[in-house]
């Protein structure tokens, strides 16, 4: 009898697996449902890990701290972040997506509260620290996320609206810390913080959807380092890692010693003004989704040098004496590397073929590497020319990212 004509028994409906749903294509609801928890997800990570940039003048002067000393309240966060991005992929392996980055979200809220009543700088740093190690469970797993349950054509779009939500969070935690810590205190910006951290987890747990495409497995240590060495010996992908730690390094740099640049002569500018210019990270959310959606139509390829250049062009703008011509150039700056950022994430998506979750992780391991190491270690050149003397040192690691993006430009696709 043929297969179709066999009637099916009760037990027979009862174990058949559930079809599982095609991947999530832009337009679609489970695409718009994803999308938009993961902008909220991103909105509160970014928040809560960069909403202290424009209050490191304020632990200088509380804490008698130099810049170099006082960025740690934000290289802390992102070097331990940066460590544990491989383990929480593994934890997400395991458990699945969601109660990862949901845990990592709601504890990374706690954690800035209880820095809000810490008595000196070496608590603060040690809460911060663990801040940074708890969002590790958001930002990589986020990424493979949207590449196990996104068409890949509708890919570069959604991770371009992550972006963007991370984009707004930090743009919104630093306005909020910097208009705060000039009206009351830091210690209220960092509890505003903390409560604007658990409002946005809790909108991440209400829409995102369940993981269709996920797999749950147990650590395997030999494919583990099968995979690892797939992705440093791959023809592109240790590009894209190296990439990440420059671009990402020189951003939070700049944004780290804004604050002591607008502060200090010519331009002198209150603590709450020197929040409003923070406000430029609008245009990185608009150049993250612009960006994304124009290398899934044009290619990325044609469209990384360019993103990079313009960074470039950003920086040196600041460079000038008048203000209108550095906050041009922060806004291009921002936009640049917002552009780039989205363009590079999305292609790593993309290349690696196999153990996605771990390309993200290394490239995110990377990223906040560079904001962690090149965050600090360009504080040290404050005190060698100010910020001319910062701006020639990323001015030149923005030179070798922009000489990578044209390399990135002879990559063959991998067969699939």
């Amino acid at each position: 009898m043929p297969p179709s004509l066999i009637a099916a028994t009760p037990t027979d409906l009862a174990t058949s697996p559930e079809p599982v749903p095609p991947k999530a294509v832009a337009g679609t609801p489970a695409y718009r449902a994803a999308t938009r928890a993961l902008f909220f997800g991103g909105f509160a990570a970014f928040a809560n890990l960069y909403g202290l940039q424009p209050l490191m003048p304020a632990f200088s002067q509380d804490f008698s701290l130099s810049p170099a000393a006082a960025s740690g309240v934000v290289s802390v966060s992102t070097g331990l972040l940066a460590i544990g991005l491989i383990p929480a992929g593994m934890l997400a392996q395991r458990f699945g997506p969601r109660p990862v980055m949901l845990c990592s979200l709601g504890l990374a809220a706690l954690l800035n509260l209880l820095a809000a009543v810490a008595q000196d700088y070496a608590s603060i740093l040690v809460l911060r620290g663990l801040l940074g190690l708890a969002l590790a469970g958001m930002p990589a797993v986020a990424m493979a996320y949207l590449s196990e349950e996104i068409d890949p054509a509708s890919l570069g779009r959604a991770i371009g609206l992550l972006i963007a939500g991370n984009a707004l969070g930090g743009m919104c935690g630093r306005m909020i810390a910097s208009l705060l810590g000039d009206w009351y205190s830091w210690r209220v910006a960092l509890a505003v913080l903390g409560l604007v951290g658990l409002c946005s987890a809790s909108l991440f747990w209400r829409y995102l959807p369940a993981s269709h495409h996920f797999r749950p497995g147990r650590f395997d240590g030999r494919q583990f380092l099968l995979d690892l060495r797939g992705h440093l010996t791959d023809g592109g992908l240790p590009w894209f890692f190296l990439l990440a730690f420059l671009l990402m390094g020189c951003f939070v740099s700049l944004y780290n010693y804004l604050a002591y640049r607008l502060g200090s002569a010519p331009f002198s500018l209150r603590p709450s003004l020197i929040g409003l210019v923070f406000s430029l990270y609008m245009v990185g959310m608009f150049s993250s989704a612009w960006a994304g959606q124009l290398a899934d139509r044009l290619g990325r390829r044609k469209v990384l040098w360019l993103t990079v250049l313009l960074t470039l062009g950003g920086l040196l703008l600041t460079m000038a004496e008048s203000l209108l011509l550095v906050i041009i150039g922060i806004a291009l700056f921002t936009f640049g590397f917002f552009a780039a950022h989205s363009v590079a994430s999305s292609w790593v998506g993309r290349r690696a073929t196999r153990a996605k979750t771990l390309a993200s992780s290394i490239y995110l391991t990377s990223y906040y590497l560079g904001s962690s190491l090149l965050g600090s270690a360009s504080g040290l050149m404050w005190a060698v020319d100010r910020w001319h003397g910062v701006a020639a040192l990323l001015a030149a690691i923005l030179v070798a990212c922009l000489a990578i993006a044209l390399h990135l430009r002879k990559l063959e696709p991998k067969p699939t």
